[in-house]
């Protein structure tokens, strides 16, 4: 096992992508995630890799496109303003079915917005920010040693499902510090790829890799074949932490990402003042964690309170989850501005303060 090293967010990400077998990256600079590109261009050179600083997104996710269909481990990284250029090729990749690793290290919108950290993006990488009926698996981490676990998890979900992975972060996340350790992980048996466009290699015929289905049986077929893939990775890739949810609770904060982190430092302040709080945080934003609120729903006295780094995108599938079985509130700020541990306990007292004068 390696020693620790102190490692930029970003820094992080290039490194683990290398360990986990990423062959190619294409890229182009944008705040807050331009140090992924900047230590894979000095670091793929090295190893015999491909990086390549596209001419532009759009240019990025289409070599994208390219490398996975002859079967290699790609990845490409931006923010938000950046992702939104690749969607109509992410689309394209989810449709012809493509492993491949994205990332976006979000900052505030809508439009060129601002370059501090956000959680804006959570519709765009949730629903599908591209057309057709399609999913991303969608990763959040909250650490930077956990940035590390996750982007070799991403590629081997990539693999295995043969779909687009998105690691969603936010600038705080790309830019912090912290002391990492790069794990010896032993990585998920992974399938062949027997359909690559890498030379016929014996074969008569050769592959071809399309998302085009002009027949519109041909087509529905094809989105039932992706629907039916989709509910397998629900069933077995949802992935999230319970804190401080063993027993009952006032609340329970539901939280992901740097705000996770934030609300964990509000759980110990409040529990100083006899409040006790719970917490649920979606690793996996899609598939979304609808069993961590089975488990929990019944320790709430008072409800859920969602916290978010956005005007509120997460909290309506918190609501769709809890389907009116208990009160769901909402707490987030916008635009690069964080909550603090302190303004998000006053929200608390307050809607306690509501409910029955508790405080």
């Amino acid at each position: 096992m390696e020693d620790k090293v102190l490692m930029k967010g970003n820094e992080a990400i290039g490194e683990a992508a290398i360990r986990a077998g990423c062959k190619c990256f294409f890229g182009y600079p944008i705040t807050p995630q331009t140090e992924v590109a900047a230590y894979m261009a000095k670091m793929m050179p090295k190893l015999g890799r491909v990086f390549l600083q596209a001419e532009s997104e759009i240019a990025a996710i289409n070599m994208v496109y390219g490398a996975a269909g002859s079967g290699v481990r790609v990845m490409t990284s931006s923010s938000s303003p950046g992702i939104s250029l690749k969607q109509e090729g992410i689309s394209y990749i989810a449709g012809a079915e493509l492993p491949c690793v994205i990332v976006n290290i979000v900052r505030g919108g809508p439009g060129l917005g601002g370059i501090q950290p956000a959680q804006s993006d959570y519709f765009q990488a949730t629903k599908g920010g591209g057309h057709g009926d399609y999913r991303l698996i969608v990763l959040a981490p909250s650490s930077i040693q956990e940035i590390i676990d996750l982007t070799s998890r991403a590629f081997d979900l990539a693999d295995i499902y043969r779909n687009p992975v998105m690691i969603m972060g936010d600038g705080m996340l790309g830019q912090m510090m912290e002391p990492v350790q790069f794990k010896e992980v032993k990585g998920r048996e992974v399938p062949e790829k027997p359909w690559a466009t890498c030379g016929l290699y014996g074969r008569e015929r050769h592959n071809v890799i399309t998302s085009l289905f002009l027949a519109p049986e041909e087509c529905e077929r094809h989105n039932l074949k992706l629907n039916n893939k989709y509910k397998e990775i629900e069933k077995n890739e949802t992935k999230f932490e319970l804190y401080n949810c063993d027993d009952e609770c006032d609340f329970i904060i539901v939280a992901y990402g740097t705000m996770a982190r934030i609300c964990k430092n509000l759980i110990n302040m409040a529990d100083k003042e006899g409040i006790r709080i719970g917490l649920i945080r979606p690793i996996t934003l899609w598939p979304f964690p609808k069993a961590a609120f089975e488990q929990v729903i019944g320790l709430t006295r008072y409800g859920f309170l969602c916290v978010e780094m956005s005007m509120g995108q997460m909290v309506e599938d918190v609501l769709q989850v809890v389907n009116g079985r208990c009160p769901v509130e909402f707490y987030g700020r916008c635009g690069g501005m964080v909550p603090s541990p302190d303004e998000i306990l006053v929200k608390i007292k307050q809607i306690l303060n509501q409910r029955e004068g508790v405080i």
